[in-house]
């Protein structure tokens, strides 16, 4: 019979994936940084929604505010590699965007002048 993971255990598995989710993220990997994200969040559904720490250990609950503060601390160093390279996709599909648009103004104006649009 399969044992479900503790919850500390998910913890750890969701701390070892965000180390490598910030090594795939220096090193711009963003297919590898995906699938560990998906994987992270896969982990992340499994935690009780509700949770009661009232009877658990001290050194369990120490264990666990460790665990979240390093996932924090790495979804911090993430943020500072991806949101720029984000920024900088924003500014390309705006840039696009814009191009497309004046493209589409200016065809529009041309067959407004040309030769067939004109009445004889």
């Amino acid at each position: 019979m399969l044992r479900m993971p503790s919850q500390i255990e998910l913890y750890e598995e969701m701390s070892l994936l965000s180390s490598r989710m910030v090594a795939a993220a220096r090193a711009s990997a963003w297919d590898s940084l995906k699938e560990l994200e998906q994987r992270i969040a896969g982990l992340r559904s499994r935690l009780p929604t509700v949770v009661d720490d009232s009877n658990v250990p001290a050194t369990d609950l120490a264990r666990k505010h460790s665990l979240i503060q390093r996932i924090l601390d790495d979804d911090a160093e993430v943020r500072r590699h991806t949101e720029p390279w984000m920024e900088q996709l924003c500014q390309l599909l705006s840039d696009s965007a814009r191009r497309r648009d004046i493209l589409k103004a200016y065809a529009a104006s041309v067959g407004r002048c040309s030769p067939e649009s004109r009445s004889p």
